[in-house]
């Protein structure tokens, strides 16, 4: 499974390690991602998603079931 927020759709970017002589290595910058169980009472069922912790406060904001919906309509989740 890939490295990718299911409510944000964000994922690794990738930049320059630049020493102190100026030399440039390629690296990754990897994101904050949590695995999360959240309670759909609507459903009455647990669903564990992998979240980034802004997906976290997009979650906290907007509430999980319209967290869920936007990522569906955005092709984060199948």
């Amino acid at each position: 499974m890939s490295r990718i927020c299911q409510i944000t759709g964000k994922r690794a970017m990738v930049g320059n390690n630049v020493s102190h002589a100026n030399n440039k290595t390629k690296r990754r910058f990897e994101i904050n991602l949590l695995e999360k169980k959240f309670f759909l009472p609507e459903h009455g069922k647990h669903v564990t998603l992998r979240v980034s912790a802004h997906g976290l406060r997009v979650i906290n904001k907007i509430g999980i079931e319209e967290a869920i919906e936007r990522a569906v309509r955005n092709g984060f989740i199948k």
